[in-house]
């Protein structure tokens, strides 16, 4: 924009910088917060790229797919035998720490357990993989389908502690995107759907050993998923809801 030459030498100088720091706080005000945005300490899923995830090899089972959507890349699951094996744990030996993830369910079975992070052991029957006991630490996410809705279920377990966090009346659409979270502060397990708490308990919670995740299945090869995933983050701190990964705002 022109200056006259009316104006002051002063404002001629002040103006053109405070209109531009206007339009750059205007821009950055128009440009959302990126839903696979890295924070100190995390570890960051993608999956754009079915033979590594967070650098990690990949077992695929099944026929999980990576699938173009509205939000980007993701990888879908049939609920039959599609399933993802991670030769990574990517909280292992966190004395706190946040798991999100985004992802949209689609339905189907009344179990769905979609992502399972464990402990690896020596003490599991030769040949078996992931090196594992169904039963041993553990983090995970489940869903309970009922109907069209669902309703989430965190869980961790190991020597001292089992907690499951879940609230059967606080039910979702299936179908569309959502951001879940599992937290654990150092004293506090709580859980989230779209940054809203669903659950919480005080637990004593111990570390957990280095291992293995599954997605899309149970470690142990049950209750299956039926949708899709966008991305998940692992982080070895507590997290607050405004440092949560954003949820696409597409359905």
């Amino acid at each position: 924009m022109a200056l006259h030459h009316t104006r002051s030498p002063h404002l001629t100088r002040i103006l053109p910088a405070a209109l531009a720091t206007l339009m750059a706080v205007a821009g950055c005000a128009s440009v959302p917060q990126q839903p696979d945005a890295d924070v100190a300490g995390s570890t960051m899923w993608r999956f754009d790229d079915l033979r590594h995830i967070g650098g990690a090899p990949v077992r695929v089972e099944g026929n999980p797919q990576i699938i173009s959507t509205e939000a980007g890349p993701a990888v879908s699951f049939d609920g039959d035998d599609d399933a993802l094996f991670i030769e990574s744990h990517p909280l292992a030996g966190a004395q706190e720490f946040t798991i999100e993830a985004i992802f949209r369910p689609a339905g189907g079975a009344f179990a769905q357990r979609w992502l399972h992070l464990a402990e690896a052991t020596d003490d599991v029957p030769a040949g078996t993989y992931p090196p594992v006991p169904a039963s041993g630490p553990r983090m995970l996410f489940e869903i309970r389908v009922v109907g069209d809705r669902w309703y989430l279920d965190a869980f961790t377990t190991g020597p001292g502690y089992n907690k499951t966090l879940i609230v059967p009346e606080k039910t979702f659409a299936v179908g569309r995107w959502y951001h879940v979270a599992q937290v654990y502060d150092g004293r506090t397990y709580r859980s989230y759907v779209d940054g809203e708490l669903q659950a919480e308990a005080d637990i004593p919670f111990q570390p957990q050993g280095a291992g293995y995740a599954s997605l899309g299945t149970r470690i142990n090869r049950r209750d299956y998923f039926n949708g899709a995933v966008l991305s998940a983050r692992f982080t070895q701190s507590a997290l607050t809801p405004d440092q949560f990964m954003r949820r696409p705002a597409i359905d």
